[in-house]
């Protein structure tokens, strides 16, 4: 199933948030940036990166459902999609 740009815009608009955040964790390191404060951004990205993955799934399976309801959806595909993320 291929998503239309105006279903993921935020999901988009989301992960390149979280690539500027994990470029920052980067430079942080390269810096020589106290442990914690890494680890702590480092946790805020990772977060983000999740949370788009979930959002990424539940948008195809809302498209799945409006298009052809219910017998439409490959409950086992999906459900290994969601899996994936965690």
């Amino acid at each position: 199933m291929q998503l239309e740009p105006d279903e993921i815009k935020a999901i988009i608009t989301r992960l390149k948030r979280a690539n500027g955040h994990l470029a920052s964790v980067i430079r942080m390191l390269e810096e020589g940036s106290e442990c914690e404060d890494a680890l702590t951004q480092l946790a805020a990205v990772n977060k983000a990166v999740s949370r788009g993955g979930y959002a990424l799934v539940a948008t195809g399976l809302e498209k799945c459902l409006a298009e052809g309801g219910r017998d439409s959806v490959d409950t086992k595909k999906m459900e290994k999609l969601f899996l994936a993320l965690a």
